[in-house]
């Protein structure tokens, strides 16, 4: 998504996330994952929160955890967009495999 999309920090911590989509993880977590300064990730993280793109999935102590919401309209929509750019990927480079094998 993040070539199709641009590399904004919203997309990026929604990327991360819809790659580790039965995971959850502390804020701490997510900004290391992605190397984000924390000021950059507070700034845009509170927005996919009001969205209801991200939600809280449990607490451990004093940390809370986060997770992509599957049950978000746009979430769904962002799956199954990226799902569609994954097979339109497969094709291109099935397509580019086919024409070397005919060259050979």
């Amino acid at each position: 998504m993040i070539k199709a999309f641009g590399n904004s920090p919203k997309l990026r911590i929604l990327d991360y996330l819809l790659d580790y989509k039965l995971n959850d993880f502390t804020k701490k977590e997510i900004i290391e994952a992605l190397g984000m300064s924390k000021i950059t990730f507070y700034k845009y993280f509170k927005d996919l929160e009001d969205l209801g793109l991200v939600i809280p999935s449990r607490k451990i102590g004093r940390a809370t955890l986060y997770r992509i919401n599957l049950e978000n309209p746009m979430v769904k929509l962002l799956i199954e967009y990226e799902m569609q750019l994954s097979l339109q990927i497969a094709e291109r480079e099935a397509q580019k495999m086919k024409k070397i094998m005919e060259v050979t």
